[in-house]
């Protein structure tokens, strides 16, 4: 067996740490379990959020609609006040 080691910020050891005891068991298993999951997984995930944002990129494209410098509004447009 390998020994690594992993530089992370210490906010995110402490948060992994924490889930880690939430679960009942060690950092040090965590991270085996995902790069075994990682290495036994060979297509790439799939982030259903950036599908969604995929899909809604073509949608727009498709409506041929996004922003144009035309559509800014003037300095004294965006700081007018309703009363």
């Amino acid at each position: 067996m390998k020994n690594i080691t992993v530089s992370v910020e210490e906010a995110v050891h402490h948060r992994a740490r924490i889930r880690a005891a939430e679960r009942g068991t060690s950092l040090s298993a965590l991270v085996r379990d995902f790069l075994i999951s990682l290495s036994a997984n060979t297509s790439p995930a799939v982030d259903p959020r950036r599908l969604a944002q995929e899909e809604l990129f073509r949608r727009l494209d498709a409506q041929a609609r996004g922003l144009a410098a035309a559509d800014r509004l003037d300095r004294s447009d965006l700081h007018q006040r309703q009363p």
